[in-house]
């Protein structure tokens, strides 16, 4: 048997920057001495549950944990019902924190300073169990994939090819998204490491911290966000730092707003579609093409009614559970989600269509469509809707779908809300849906 190991990070001079936190650099050669003192002194368990907030600090924790052979845990969320839900029967887990939070399992608190002299770069085998990662409940209860470190080294390769990341080393990596996720984990934790960019310790929510801390990073500078907090960002009348290369993904990216990103960025825009159980699979420049191309190493077939994704990028086929059209193993269109199909007085359309004509809307900042009926068990499909647009009628709104969806998809009831209960990756979980549909029931 072959042993393969792979490097925790690509060759880069031990002076160069790793990180930066509040403006501050940390080197490389600090990363590798807070790694090492840190794995001599977490517990001796096989898995850890790394939640925290601090990025520079998930990453040391990170790989602290692929030196001991220990396999990260990433939940879903941070909520302590959905914790002990995911974390609460595993024996052998442990929590890695840097702040105060409840989680029903033992707690190793992340030292408030550590103390090493090894700059070594540590050798992960290949086929180690990286990480464990959690679909986010937005279909039901969370399921756990595992990753290997091979796969996630060869994945981030792939995507860092598809959008060019030859001429970006050295850029700073700004996430609206968190870490703890799939899409953060690949898409700026992984590319810290594997091709010599920037991690930024913060995770800028609100608007303003988003412009903040693109103004303050040094460029080359590449920001991965998701649709939801492009559509908030750009709604504000405030001119937005340029970057070079915006990331998206979670949901799908309307051209519209695609279109104004990268107007606002004068940058390019490319989405990135995956799930949990595989990760990265396919890119695209939403403006260009609304078709997919996989990532290498990811090909697509069609098998018992399915399309299915394998190749040597993934350790097991994994059924799609979006609807795509495809063109061949290495191209296909997104037609929605398998769940998303409403049928509704013998007329077909998508939950994912008739939200983006909602959202498509002057005034409305956020929106959802949802089948109010069917989600209380009933057997007819009757359709809801909420957005948040302040300042606009719910009249005005009607109006405007009235003239991009067929009548039969107007939906029975439009409730205005301030926010809608979005989840850190921006979508809205089962238990939120139910909660929205309960409260608009009781008023």
């Amino acid at each position: 048997m072959v042993v393969k190991l792979l490097p925790l990070m690509r060759p880069r001079p031990l002076e160069a920057a790793f990180a930066r936190r509040r403006g501050q650099t940390i080197t490389t050669g600090q990363f590798l001495q807070d790694v090492a003192a840190l794995a001599a002194l977490l517990p001796s368990r096989r898995r850890v549950a790394n939640l925290c907030q601090d990025r520079y600090r998930f990453a040391v924790g990170f790989a602290a944990a692929l030196t001991l052979g220990q396999t990260t845990l990433l939940p879903p969320s941070e909520h302590p019902g959905q914790l002990a839900e995911v974390l609460g029967e595993d024996d052998e887990v442990y929590g890695l924190l840097d702040g105060e939070h409840p989680v029903p399992i033992p707690i190793f608190r992340y030292p408030a300073s550590l103390c090493s002299t090894s700059e070594t770069v540590p050798q992960i085998l290949a086929e180690q169990i990286a990480a464990l990662l959690y679909t986010s409940g937005s279909t039901g209860k969370p399921k756990a994939h595992p990753r290997s470190w091979g796969l996630l080294v060869a994945s981030a390769n792939a995507a860092a090819d598809a959008f060019g990341a030859d001429r970006l080393t050295g850029a700073s990596l700004i996430g609206t998204v968190p870490h703890q996720h799939s899409y953060g984990l690949e898409s700026l934790v992984m590319l810290a490491l594997q091709h010599a960019m920037v991690l930024h310790a913060e995770r800028p929510f609100y608007p303003g911290d988003i412009r903040e801390q693109l103004a303050c990073a040094p460029r080359p500078r590449i920001l991965v966000t998701t649709p939801v907090h492009l559509r908030v960002l750009l709604a504000e009348d405030t001119p937005t730092p340029a970057a070079d290369l915006v990331l998206c993904a979670t949901a799908p990216l309307q051209v519209e707003l695609a279109t104004a990103a990268e107007a606002a960025f004068a940058a390019p825009v490319h989405e990135i579609y995956g799930c949990s159980e595989v990760g990265q699979i396919a890119e695209r420049r939403t403006i260009e093409t609304d078709v997919w191309r996989c990532l290498d190493g990811i090909a697509l077939h069609e098998k018992a009614g399915a399309v299915w994704a394998g190749g040597a990028s993934v350790d097991v086929e994994i059924p799609l559970a979006d609807v795509v059209s495809l063109l061949d193993d290495q191209r296909f269109r997104l037609l929605g989600r398998g769940a998303d199909v409403v049928n509704i007085a013998g007329k077909r359309s998508s939950l994912g269509y008739l939200n983006a004509q909602l959202n498509a809307i002057d005034g409305v900042v956020d929106g959802v469509f949802l089948l109010a009926d069917e989600a209380a068990g009933h057997a007819t499909a009757r359709l809801v809707a909420f957005a948040v647009a302040p300042g606009t009628s719910a009249n005005a709104i009607l109006a405007g779908l009235r003239d991009r969806v067929d009548a039969a998809f107007l939906p029975r009831r439009l409730h205005l809300v301030d926010t809608l209960p979005r989840n850190a990756l921006g979508k809205l979980t089962r238990d939120g849906m139910g909660r929205l549909l309960a409260d608009a029931s009781a008023k």
